[in-house]
């Protein structure tokens, strides 16, 4: 099983402002969609805030005829109120128009955003260098393309347009209060200040609530896909226990940072619900006393009230909109870290072409260690000629897979040189390097798929005759034919209903699909029966013929006739030579030889 993350206290969200400038960076290249969102939602809520100034107009009216009528002087024109009805029901529909318009195009620049994102997260994981994921557990990776992205899809349309419409009518809303009467709109805005307290105090302790939030979702999801895809392994040494351990300690802090920031950001509402309410009772109170004095009519009383009503709301929807940003923030800012990690070294500029490459192999004075400090390979050089095959054997866990690594430049040296027929792979392009090699390893791999399709996987633009004449050299074409629907058999998620030795021969045949000038390969006998061994052992033969193959070796009596052997421990080459030559040499190499032999007689005893 991998390495699980550390369970300790995730660190507060590093920079706010930064990750939301950044974010405003992305979103310029939908600067027009977005200025047509901002444009549309200024009309509507301009419209909107209207209303309730002409609705007011017309209960003045009302008002107004009634006491003309007590009095016998007049009476209710309903001919202008008519129209006052229409023009007002007019001003609604434009509102309504309006939003619907900017609603519309917010949801085209929140889509095709995230799209770009998942795309860029997509393009990012494969520029970035192995060691990235020697660090970093499947779940956390998947977490930034999955979880993180959904949270910035669903809070990105929301929280864009409220901020917009929700300053709007904020603004609107004073002027027309100011238009009424200055002394109630200054109690009315009275209550800005204890709400734009209350409401910061709330998102400083809620801030980094959501940081975790996001973060230990990353973790509990690494650990059940660990878990899943291991769990017969778990099974067998009764580990359920542990992984549930495990499990409860990230669902634990999971659970607590959740329902802290759940629980703070759901304090704003009921908070400004009460400073609104205080102020609405002050309000009603003074405009009573303007209207019975005469500074204001019933209609502007009227007015107001709905205008306080309102003026608390978009307030109110600006405290979720915090809510809805501390999230799409801390989702925004993994996301951004992700994107920003330090790629592998670009491709050079003047790429050499690989047609016609033999498979001539050099390390000259090569130097290299995972880590600066800890030098493992010092001062490597060997040549290997086209068609012979070289032998990498030490004990396990000794670092024979190092070379291969090198050699695929899937990390770079400190220093020295690779050369494939003379040219310094630097020099190559990383996927036309890697098409002139074929793996076949010990932990094969097979997807969801038809047969046809996973052997083709070599070769994408392969016939079903090529794929089939690969097959009977790897020899699968015998095992292949006994399946009901033969070369169509689709193979399940776990490739479970195949063989493992059956999986090893269909790897084999994807290589001869390759045709590679170079091999890699990985005994992996150990855990098949003695026939299907020797049939492994028969296509690699076969396999290897006229081909530079590097063979990481489990069981030194299959290298014997190894034109090279590099012999490894602690990751250092410390001896190389022929079978006789390390045998005669009389150090690691003839001591680990030995000791298998001896093994195999203690076995046979």
């Amino acid at each position: 099983m991998g390495r699980g993350p550390g369970v300790g206290p995730v660190e507060k969200a590093k920079n706010f402002r930064g990750t939301l400038k950044k974010l405003f960076g992305y979103l310029a290249n939908f600067k027009w969609m977005i200025a047509t969102v901002v444009v549309c939602a200024i009309i509507s809520t301009i419209f909107n805030i209207v209303g309730p100034q002409i609705l007011g107009n017309i209960t003045t009216q009302i008002y107004t005829g009634v006491m003309e009528m007590i009095a016998g002087t007049g009476g209710i024109d309903f001919g202008i109120i008519g129209k006052t009805v229409l023009i007002l029901l007019s001003i609604y529909i434009i509102s309504t128009a309006f939003s619907y318009i900017q609603a519309f195009v917010m949801v085209g620049v929140g889509q095709k955003f995230t799209y770009r994102l998942r795309k860029g997260i997509s393009q990012k994981i494969n520029k970035l260098p192995i060691q990235y994921f020697d660090r970093k557990t499947h779940g956390e990776v998947l977490s930034y393309i999955t979880n993180d992205v959904d949270t910035i899809a669903q809070n990105l349309n929301q929280s864009i347009t409220q901020l917009i419409t929700s300053t709007t009518t904020v603004i609107g809303i004073l002027i027309m209060m100011l238009s009424i009467s200055w002394q109630m709109a200054l109690v009315a805005v009275l209550v800005l200040p204890v709400s734009f307290f209350l409401v910061m105090l709330v998102i400083h302790k809620s801030q980094r609530y959501f940081k975790d939030q996001q973060a230990y979702l990353g973790h509990v999801n690494g650990h059940i896909e660990e878990m899943y895809s291991n769990h017969e392994l778990i099974k067998v040494f009764n580990g359920e226990k542990k992984s549930i351990d495990q499990f409860t300690k990230y669902n634990d802090i999971l659970y607590g940072s959740t329902w802290k920031s759940q629980f703070l950001s759901g304090l704003m509402q009921p908070i400004m619900e009460f400073v609104g309410n205080v102020g609405y009772v002050a309000v009603c109170i003074l405009g009573a006393f303007y209207a019975s004095r005469g500074i204001i009519t019933v209609g502007n009383i009227q007015s107001f009230i709905q205008y306080m009503r309102r003026f608390t709301q978009p307030i109110t929807q600006l405290a979720n909109v915090s809510n809805m940003l501390q999230s799409m923030i801390a989702a925004c800012e993994r996301v951004f870290e992700f994107l920003e990690e330090e790629e592998e070294v670009p491709d050079t500029q003047n790429p050499h072409s690989v047609e016609n490459i033999k498979g001539n192999v050099t390390f000259e004075n090569v130097k290299f260690g995972y880590d600066a400090d800890k030098i493992i390979i010092k001062d490597f050089s060997a040549k290997i000629q086209q068609g012979k095959k070289v032998a990498i054997v030490g004990p396990t866990g000794a670092g024979k897979t190092t070379l291969v690594k090198l050699l695929m430049r899937y990390y770079d040296i400190f220093a020295g040189e690779i050369k494939i027929d003379g040219v310094n792979i630097k020099d190559f392009k990383r996927d036309d390097l890697r098409s002139i090699f074929a793996m076949v390893l010990q932990d094969t791999w097979a997807f969801n798929g038809t047969v046809l399709e996973n052997i083709r996987y070599g070769n994408l633009e392969a016939s079903e005759e090529e794929v089939m004449q690969a097959a009977k050299a790897a020899q699968a074409h015998h095992f292949i034919k006994t399946f009901s629907e033969g070369y169509q058999t689709v193979l399940n998620e776990d490739s479970t209903n195949i063989s493992q030795g059956q999986k090893q021969l269909l790897t084999i045949a994807r290589a001869f699909l390759v045709d590679p000038k170079i091999l890699i390969l990985d005994e992996a006998t150990s855990s098949v029966d003695t026939r299907t061994e020797m049939q492994i052992q028969k296509a690699m033969e076969e396999l290897m013929k006229g081909r530079t193959s590097f063979v990481i070796a489990h069981r030194l009596s299959t290298v014997r006739d190894a034109d090279l052997i590099l012999v490894i421990n602690d990751g250092d080459i410390i001896e190389q030579g022929t079978h006789e030559e390390l045998l005669a040499q009389g150090g690691f190499y003839e001591k680990l030889y030995n000791s298998q032999f001896e093994e195999c007689n203690d076995n046979i005893a």
